[in-house]
């Protein structure tokens, strides 16, 4: 495979496949299973504590008073480790499976003692060969025999290590497969979880889990190690052995603090890390909405201050860092220092020879590697630990109560008398019977509950008292449609059995025909995420056509027809819902807003307050003179001429109605608007970029400069010659200790004189402490410029996405913009400036370790050579397919997380329709995928550490070799230098690589980051023109034969539209879907930029001034109500520009005051995650109140009131005419009856003007525009009752 993958870049095919036992199902199952047992023991103890206390309290009520959550919360105090016992439970669960196939190895835990006795055997024969060297009379096959046995040691000792590791790794990979699992497994279950904080538990938390993994074992092998190293030296050096172990120990409480304060440091950081990646979820999610309002510059400060917060952090962790590292690289000078200081001191006798000093020198390097990674363990435990704490409280969250929701089969009925308190701060209270086969209409003003009462039935509220019967399976049809990323087909059959007939049947019933005609690939088309290349209609009916496939007995349909054009509605009214539609037989609870279909439904039932006002046939209703009857008075003339017209029409004319429609809809809809945004080509390179990830195979070396750049020029020279000065200090000191130890030789028979004692002691120890304080200043110094990095990467990533045209929104899915700021950022933060670290470390040890070989035996520069040749090639072959490897795991990461956050978006469909297993099947296989590459990428780190460590086993190979060769020559001592640093060299050849790969892999971030930074920005916020105070002082706004297109390679949309609006002018926008309604719209705003003519308003030319100046001073009501987390308040003002006195009489106007006031926290009420805690009839009086704050000359309503019923809508309406009397308004309808008072109307075809007049002149002029009135029922006495 590393062959291959030198040779071609690696695609996800040439991967080998896992093995049964890796996979996610097989992991996950075991992991169930030991976490279920692990939750039943919490719950036992939890009970147990809670009777003793009930005991002393002698309280017996006591127990139960504790609410659910909190019992929780308390399971997951009680046992601070259920996780970890999972570990143990993994890791029961392996080794069986992994025990066969390899070879030096009984089970797990049986590898790594493998790995202490290498470094032992080796230090023997170093002892061995440094007294070879130093006495005269050996025989030479001693030394060679001594040296192959280097050899040989070296060489078992790295295959018994790289196969722990392999292991080690291996559980790891398995570990995070199963958490992921886990936490989707409960997302689908659980009462409620926001998109960021659960991505971030995928991402940051379970792969802690995976580091930790790895070094699991380093916690009872680090101990051992030390134990056998110190039983070593006190047989070298007896009790004064003793004086450096007391300096190590002296270190550890530094330690044990500085990991205390980590941890507090990492617990903010990673709340500031899941606050700031929940902003940027929303901006992203809602960037159409900042851009319309030009908010950009509000969020951008918001996210900015959440980051400040966590690059203080950053910098604090990084000076704790290198505080303890400041420790460490004392320590084995120090040790070394105390002991020999001892040593030599406390008896005449002792001198110091080089046998004795280097084998020490070993012993104390050995225990390096121990001390070193101990510390490291604990804080990767504690770390794991905050993580654990995370995943507990998620995994043991409450889940969903459907306890409430019965199955009873009771004679035929589908009753519900039950008591609902929703996720809206309300409760419902509703006692309901439904007959089968009836199809029952729910109707009611906005917020009184319509919603919620769906909710109910699909059993996604908490139940305070009573129960549902539902007898049969449910579908659903959400009132925002849910569209997967996938094909339109199966977007419908929604993993069903495919049947072609009834999936036709369907497709006519659903008007989708047309539709199919004009994408590029019929219903095999992909859809983008969260449906992005369909118009808010063709999403509904696709949502309703994967509900009418679905075959289901009872059909709950929250407002489906409220997105489509009136004509629509109707058509799909009488095919599907209505009594002579597909769904006659069914069961239907239809909510709806829509007047005109009620004289239809068998049964109505009446809201008010979260209560049935009232409820009966529509005739009844009538009579009773009820609220509702003097509703129908009020708004709808009671529509008498569409039923009338339905009921006269019932011979042949219907039929060739409809024909007739059919056919102008077939034709308008080969409109270029789908051409348009569907080229066969685009949608090729959208999908191929998105593979790729576009970043091509070579990191270049840009990167590195690009980074250091971020870092700040200054900061990287000084943090090198820190590093270079830490070296040259330590090589230093060995040459010192050299020098030592051949005064040995020197005064062999003589007293050894005491200035001379002191005199090597003392620039020993200097020499050593030197070393740390270099390191320090350039570990401190590389903190802060690490920091600076970030700061500027993330600050040009974030600024530069607020500035990316919409269109680059259009084709950029979301998880991949929030992979940046997540993942990368996240590598850019924490992973690169360390690993930048520790190459620089291993660079400089390696450099001087040669250095000094070569200083000891001049013959060895003829070997690095050939050495360092054979290393090259080892290390290009690698790097390419790691890289590759790398790669592919983070383009096959990114579906996990789409895939996720789709799941999360669509919960309620895929519970109502049952489907969770189907979705765990998928996240299954994506997972696997994922691992395929994740675990082949660890194989081939094995492949690479067993080839290099063999170099270094080479290395010291030929250094002993050419001491023996040269042994006449020699003194002990520097024999002994060379040998002993030779020895160290292999670790740090094979980190060497380890981290230029690492540091390769992960300057990729850099690259991402990068990117996304050169993204095209749309035209400047603000320019030099500005347009003059208080423009538009008029609101007159001129199109000059405009024309303009979604991207460079499409055809246009609107093709050349010229006319005139004049000062307050109202007028009326209509068209069939795709001729180009929405687009005018974003043409004003400038979301799409000219392809020839001009828009004028007031006299300035909008392509002239800055975006924000154009954006701030028009008004926008969109399609889709948009808010963000955060206050009421900043969702109407986020940059606090109006009084309080100002906010409250907008929410008057919008009619949302008495609910404000009603609020606990009024303008302060906290809206939840895309407002989730208001009702979507709610939020959009939210965005009238944001329109009527901001009171700008020119409103543009784009089908504002499709969400709202009748009631609402009249308000609103009313509203604008008041408060926008003297404003020029656009309305975007889709319901003729909100735009007959205007006093022009423009109608659309095909991105061209065809007529544009009054409507009373449109209706007698027998155009499209009369056509439409005519289906949507409306006629010229209509307009005059107007």
């Amino acid at each position: 495979m590393v062959v291959k993958g030198y040779r071609k870049p690696l695609e996800i095919e040439d991967v080998w496949e896992l093995n049964d036992k890796d996979k996610t199902k097989v992991l996950y199952t075991a992991f169930e299973k030991n976490m279920k047992t692990a939750m039943q023991k919490a719950r036992a103890e939890l009970e147990k504590r809670k009777r003793k206390k009930r005991r002393q309290e002698g309280d017996p009520d006591h127990g139960n008073s504790m609410s659910k959550a909190q019992s929780q919360d308390i399971l997951v105090l009680v046992n601070p480790f259920p996780l970890l016992t999972l570990y143990g439970t993994e890791i029961q669960v392996q080794p069986q499976g992994v025990g066969s196939p390899h070879l030096l190895q009984p089970s797990l835990l049986g590898v790594p003692f493998f790995h202490p006795t290498g470094p032992w055997a080796r230090i023997g024969e170093t002892m061995l060969l440094i007294a070879f060297v130093s006495d005269e009379d050996a025989f030479a096959w001693q030394g060679y025999l001594y040296a192959i046995l280097l050899f040989l040691t070296a060489v078992i000792q790295s295959l018994c290590l790289q196969q722990h590791f392999s292991l080690c790794f291996q559980l790891g990979i398995n570990v995070r497969a199963s958490l992921i699992a886990a936490i989707y497994k409960k997302v689908s279950t659980r009462k409620e979880s926001t998109v960021g904080e659960t991505v971030n538990l995928m991402s940051a938390d379970a792969q802690r889990f995976m580091d930790m993994a790895n070094f699991i074992h380093q916690l009872w092998s680090c101990p051992l190690q030390i134990i056998l190293s110190i039983v070593f030296l006190w047989l070298e050096l007896g009790p004064s052995v003793l004086a450096g172990i007391a300096t190590l120990l002296l270190l550890l409480p530094i330690n044990a603090f500085l990991a205390a304060k980590a941890k507090t440091i990492q617990e903010r950081n990673m709340k500031n890390k899941d606050e700031r990646m929940k902003i940027m979820t929303e901006v992203l999610n809602g960037i159409k909405i900042l851009k319309l309002f030009a908010w950009e510059p509000s969020f951008e400060k918001r996210v900015n201050d959440i980051r400040v917060r966590e690059l203080k952090d950053l910098v604090n962790f990084g000076y704790l860092q290198s505080v303890s590292l400041f420790a460490f690289t004392c320590a084995p000078s120090l040790v070394s220092l105390a002991t020999f200081a001892v040593y030599v001191l406390v008896d005449e006798n002792n001198i110091l020879d080089a046998q004795k000093a280097f084998t020490a020198i070993s012993l104390f390097n050995v225990l390096r590697f121990p001390m070193g990674t101990l510390p490291m363990v604990i804080s990767a435990l504690v770390q794991t630990n905050v993580s654990t704490a995370r995943l507990e409280r998620y995994l043991s969250g409450e889940d969903l109560d459907t306890s409430a929701i019965h199955h009873n089969p009771v004679a035929g009925r589908l009753a519900q008398p039950w008591a609902f308190p929703s996720l809206r701060d309300f409760s419902l209270c509703v006692t309901l019977d439904i007959t089968p086969g009836s199809l029952v209409a729910v109707v009611g003003p906005v917020g009184s509950g319509k919603s919620s009462l769906v909710s109910a039935m699909l059993g996604e509220m908490e139940n305070i008292k009573g129960h549902i019967n539902i007898q049969g399976s449910l579908a659903y049809v959400p009132q925002q449609a849910w569209i997967q990323n996938a094909t339109l087909k199966d977007n419908i059959i929604f993993g069903s059995e495919v049947d072609e007939a009834r999936y036709q049947q369907v497709l006519k019933a659903c008007a989708l025909l047309p539709d199919l005609e004009l994408l590029p690939a019929g219903d095999q088309t992909e859809i983008g995420e969260k449906g992005i290349n369909l118009s808010g209609g063709q999403k509904q009916r696709v949502s309703l056509a994967r509900a009418v496939y679905s075959d289901a007995d009872i059909y709950v349909l929250d407002d489906p027809l409220s997105a489509v054009d009136a004509h629509v509605g109707k058509y799909l009214f009488e095919h599907v819902l209505g009594p002579k539609g597909l769904l006659q037989k069914k069961t239907r609870i239809l909510v709806t807003h829509s007047i005109s279909f009620l004289p239809q439904v068998d049964n109505i039932v009446v809201l008010a307050g979260g209560a049935v006002s009232e409820h009966g046939s529509y005739s009844t209703l009538l009579a009773n003179k009820g609220a509702f009857s003097q509703f129908l008075n009020l708004y709808g003339n009671q529509e008498e001429n569409v039923s009338e017209e339905n009921t006269a029409g019932t011979g042949n004319t219907r039929h060739e109605g409809d024909r007739a429609a059919w056919d102008s809809w077939v034709g308008w809809w080969r409109g270029a608007w789908w051409a348009a945004r569907w080229s066969p080509k685009a949608v090729l390179a959208g999908i191929a970029c998105g593979l790729m990830g576009s970043v091509g195979p070579q990191v270049k070396f840009s990167m590195y400069v690009r980074y250091l750049r971020a870092v700040g020029w200054c900061f990287t020279f000084w943090v090198a010659m820190g590093y270079i000065a830490q070296y040259v200090a330590s090589v230093g000191s060995n040459l010192w200790l050299s020098e030592w130890t051949d005064d040995s030789v020197r005064y062999q028979n003589q007293s050894y004189p005491a200035h001379l004692q002191d005199l090597r002691i003392g620039v020993y120890g200097a020499l050593g402490i030197s070393q740390g304080i270099f390191l320090l200043f350039a570990t401190m110094l590389s903190a802060r410029g690490a920091m600076r990095a970030s700061r500027v990467l993330h600050q040009l990533l974030l600024s530069n996405i607020l500035h990316a045209p919409m269109s680059f929104f259009d084709t950029t899915p979301v998880g991949r913009i929030i992979n940046r700021f997540a993942k990368d950022i996240f590598t850019v933060d924490e992973t690169i400036p360390s690993t930048f670290r520790t190459w620089i470390s291993c660079f400089m040890g390696i450099i001087s370790t040669l250095i000094v070989i070569c200083l000891a035996t001049p013959f060895f520069a003829v070997v690095i050579i050939p050495l360092s040749i054979f290393y090259y090639f080892v290390l290009r072959f690698y790097v390419a397919t790691s890289r590759q490897l790398r790669r592919l795991d983070s383009v096959t990461r990114s579906p996990i997380y789409s895939h996720f956050g789709e799941t999360v978006s669509g919960l309620s469909v895929i519970r109502a329709y049952g489907h969770q297993e189907r979705f765990l099947k998928k996240n299954e296989i994506t997972m696997d995928i994922n691992q395929k590459s994740v675990y082949s990428w660890i194989i081939s780190n094995r492949w690479l550490a067993i080839r290099l460590e063999f170099v270094g086993s080479l290395v010291v190979f030929f250094s002993a070799l050419l001491a023996v060769i040269a042994k006449g020559t020699l003194q002990g001592g520097i024999v002994g230098l060379s040998v002993s640093s030779a020895l160290n060299v292999t670790q740090t050849l094979n980190w060497l690589v380890r981290t230029s790969s690492e540091l390769e892999t992960n300057i990729v971030a850099v690259e991402r980051v990068h990117e996304y930074v050169i993204v095209k920005n749309e035209a400047p916020w603000v320019t030099k023109t500005r347009p003059p105070r208080g423009w538009p002082s008029r609101g007159e706004i001129q199109f000059i034969d405009y024309k303009v297109r979604y991207r460079p390679e499409l055809d246009l949309v609107l093709q050349g539209i010229t006319c005139n609006i004049g000062s307050t002018e109202k007028v009326g926008v209509v068209g069939r879907t795709g001729a180009g309604k929405s687009s005018l719209t974003n043409c004003l705003f400038r979301l799409l930029e000219a392809a020839g003519g001009k828009i004028i308003i007031d006299d300035v030319d909008i392509a002239t001034i800055g975006l924000h100046d154009l954006r701030n001073n028009l008004t926008i009501i969109p399609q889709d109500p948009v808010l963000f987390t955060g206050t009421l308040r900043m969702n109407l003002d986020p940059f606090d520009q109006y009084s309080d006195e100002e906010v409250w009489k907008a929410l008057e106007l919008a009619h949302l005051k008495t609910y404000v006031q009603g609020l606990p926290e009024r303008l302060l009420h906290h809206v939840s995650e895309a407002g989730e805690n208001l009702s979507v009839g709610q939020r959009q009086l939210v965005c009238l109140a944001r329109a009527l704050l901001r009171k700008a000359k020119i409103l543009i309503l784009d089908e504002a009131t499709a969400a709202v019923d009748l009631e609402t809508d009249h308000l609103i309406q009313t509203t604008i005419r008041s408060a926008f009397a003297d404003c020029t308004v656009l309305t975007i309808a889709h319901r003729l009856n909100t735009i007959m008072d205007s006093n022009r109307v423009m109608v659309l075809h095909a991105g061209q003007i065809v007529e544009f007049d009054s409507p009373e002149e449109l209706l007698r002029k027998e155009g499209i525009f009369s056509a439409m009135a005519k289906d949507a029922g409306i006629t010229a006495a209509d307009t005059t009752a107007l």
